[in-house]
């Protein structure tokens, strides 16, 4: 399978990034390298993971982050990852815009 990471998924990850950098110098550097395996593991797993508000779900393994994704042909679509701390209701209104 094939991964393509959408520009909103770009973005949160980069805010994702810049929050725990603000937290503990490299803590952010943590945070990517985690998040951008978790996303590669999507070449070999994706469609496994639970469906969430109409997409897949991957649940980040070290931080409080969820990737949701959309498999169109034989690529998955990474769309927002979202920090799960946020409201339920705040991520389905996120997850609607796409």
């Amino acid at each position: 399978m094939n991964v393509r990471i959408l520009e909103d998924a770009k973005r949160d990850v980069l805010l994702g990034y810049w929050f725990y950098e603000e937290q503990s110098p490299g803590l952010g550097a943590c945070f990517l390298a985690t998040v951008f395996s978790d996303i590669e593991s999507l070449v070999r797993h994706g469609g496994i993971h639970a469906v969430r508000h109409g997409c897949y779900r991957c649940l980040t393994t070290r931080y409080p982050f969820a990737i949701y994704y959309r498999i169109v042909g034989v690529t998955a679509h990474v769309m927002p990852v979202v920090d799960c701390r946020r409201s339920p209701s705040w991520i389905r209104r996120r997850l609607g815009r796409h």
